[in-house]
């Protein structure tokens, strides 16, 4: 029988490494019994012959050793056969030549030396799989909000370390510009890449990341949370500014307001963790010229005129509108040229167009809204925008009945009646622009 009293020394004490973090029960026993035969493998010179019995309960472990039974003088290899006469001393009184003999082996007899290496090829085997197991578990949080105490803070990087001591390094180029961190501060940020070269796991965390913006919305607003309001795009230039369009899977919920909250409540929360980025939340649609629209505000857009083959789109603006349109320094063309996908160039229109033009909202009591939004959708803003466009286009791209177009045209007509009438049908178009600036510049 084992000596059981050996055992501890051997296993290195079963209930160490119970409590390893991400190690599952299974695979330790895995590991332990392979450490085992390593070792055992560079003593005999073989471990095909070895059966390992691993009792972790008990911290216990058997090994026995199957040899073939041959005649007494006649043993060549005696880690594979055994002689008659050794065989029968050895508790097997019945046994044969020819057949197999089993034979028990007690580690410790082996001496210190041989626990060592077993101690040493068993720690080396136990690093490697937690190493193996801190990779797959951040690999598979890749974009997902983590929170991590700052430990120590360099030129380059700082290393936070969260509740499992597990590092976690934030670059500089991944920090929002002004953050500064003092040591035992708890942040947060986003595992932006898991790498594992060399079986030494490099967890890299981001807070200039975009995901790290769609991560603190869905902290901060239950409904996105829960699935009835959904991000469809965001784009960022951090610590400046960013815009998020969200849509709802609900009617009756505002997927604007809920993000923003009563008096901003949701949203300043989020502003203070992006140190003061200025967030425009808007309301996202699949018509192509209207988001662009809406992710050009505050600026009005006049007209618009996309390609949706090469993702381009030109707008034009009332002058006063250009500056708002591009923003400081550009942001907002750049963001919105982000969040929508598209290429704009902004031109100003001349006053002119505009001396003896109407805004469409200002017909609302003439002309259903729906009916204003499908027009205004197409880049139609303007009576003169309307009235210069050919009929079939009007019925064909905004989606009108022939009788709602006709309508909407006596109306407008009836406005300008003292000027010669403007034809319906496609004309030259004299409108003077110039370019303004492009997303690229």
């Amino acid at each position: 029988m084992a000596r059981k009293d050996d055992a501890p020394n051997m296993v290195e004490r079963f209930a160490e490494f119970k409590e390893l973090k991400n190690i599952d029960k299974t695979t330790m026993i895995s590991v332990l019994e392979e450490s085992f035969r390593n070792v055992l493998a560079k003593m005999f010179g073989t471990d095909e012959n070895l059966d390992i019995i691993m009792n972790p309960d008990k911290g216990d472990v058997q090994i026995f050793q199957n040899l073939e039974v041959v005649p007494d003088g006649e043993v060549t290899d005696p880690n594979m056969q055994i002689s008659l006469s050794d065989a029968r001393a050895d508790h097997d009184p019945d046994v044969e030549i020819g057949e197999e003999h089993t034979k028990e082996i007690i580690f410790a007899d082996f001496g210190r030396r041989a626990i060592l290496n077993l101690r040493q090829t068993l720690q080396s085997k136990i690093l490697d799989l937690q190493k193996e197991a801190i990779y797959a578990k951040f690999k598979e949080l890749e974009g997902e909000l983590v929170s991590g105490e700052v430990y120590q803070t360099w030129s380059r990087e700082t290393l936070l370390l969260d509740d499992d001591k597990n590092e976690l390094l934030l670059p500089k180029s991944e920090s929002i510009p002004g953050d500064f961190f003092r040591k035992g501060e708890t942040i947060r940020a986003v595992i932006a890449n898991v790498d594992n070269k060399n079986n030494n796991p490099k967890i890299t965390v981001s807070r200039s990341n975009e995901n790290f913006l769609r991560r603190l919305f869905e902290l901060e607003v239950p409904e996105i949370h829960d699935g009835l309001i959904n991000i469809r795009a965001v784009a960022r230039i951090p610590g400046e500014r960013a815009k998020i369009a969200v849509e709802s899977y609900d009617d009756r919920i505002d997927p604007v307001g809920a993000c923003v909250g009563v008096k901003g409540s949701r949203i300043h929360g989020i502003v203070r963790e992006l140190r003061n980025e200025n967030i425009d939340v808007i309301n996202y649609t699949s018509n192509p010229s209207l988001f662009i629209q809406r992710a050009l505000s505050p600026a009005k857009v006049s007209s618009i005129r996309i390609d949706p083959e090469e993702k381009k789109a030109e707008v034009f603006l009332r002058p006063e509108e250009v500056s708002l349109a591009i923003g400081k320094g550009g942001l907002n063309i750049k963001l919105a040229s982000k969040l929508t996908g598209y290429e704009i160039d902004v031109y100003r229109e001349t006053e002119e167009k505009y001396d003896d033009d109407i805004y469409l909202d200002e017909f609302k009591d003439e002309i259903d809204s729906w009916v204003i939004d499908s027009l205004k959708n197409i880049g139609c803003v303007t009576a003169k925008d309307v009235l210069n466009a050919p009929r079939q286009m009007l019925i064909d791209k905004a989606d009108l009945e022939e009788d709602t177009v006709d309508n909407v045209l006596a109306v407008l007509r009836a406005e300008f009646e003292d000027e010669p009438e403007t034809s319906s049908e496609p004309e030259a178009d004299d409108t003077e622009t110039e370019p303004e600036q492009t997303s690229n510049d």
